[in-house]
């Protein structure tokens, strides 16, 4: 990590370089200490698929996994997540013509509308699918319960999570 003070027409800015390690990939960048991860990754490494809701960690919108566990980058400064491995939902498609398990059960499924939560959901539900694939119901809704969706009411989301998982419970309330 390199600090770089920059004194510009009366004010400094500090600048510190370092590099991120996104979907097997390094990003060398030059960030403000005070510039969240989501920024950065949509800003300086151009992945916009991770979205910014709320930008207080509420929504769930911004999910991406940080050493395979899901974390709001909106409340993460991008120097915490240097040299870090970092999986965003560009990361989830093997191929262009292939999806990834949980990307096919939230198509099959139903479980997005205007999509917007849907790469949060996705980080969120792929650390479930890849690090607890024997959860049970009431845990998968608690766990899924901590990102927010307003347009499909959840029980799809909760369905798709379960095809994916190969679990074919589902029940009539979400």
């Amino acid at each position: 990590m390199i600090i770089y003070i920059i004194q510009e027409e009366g004010f400094s800015k500090v600048t510190v370089s370092i590099d991120l390690k996104i979907n097997g990939r390094a990003y060398p960048v030059a960030v403000e200490p005070r510039k969240t991860l989501a920024d950065t990754i949509r800003e300086d490494c151009g992945l916009t698929g991770t979205n910014l809701g709320c930008e207080h960690g509420v929504c769930g919108a911004c999910t991406v996994l940080m050493d395979d566990e899901p974390v709001r980058s909106c409340l993460m400064f991008a120097v915490q997540a240097a040299d870090r491995e970092i999986r965003t939902v560009e990361s989830l498609a093997p191929s262009e013509t292939e999806l990834h398990p949980m990307q096919q059960a939230f198509i099959d499924e139903h479980a997005l509308q205007c999509g917007f939560c849907t790469p949060g959901f996705l980080m969120l539900a792929t650390s479930i699918y890849e690090n607890r694939p024997g959860v049970s119901e009431e845990e998968l809704r608690e766990l899924l319960s901590s990102n927010l969706c307003r347009c499909t009411g959840y029980l799809n989301i909760l369905k798709a999570v379960q095809s994916a998982l190969g679990s074919s419970s589902t029940t009539q309330h979400a």
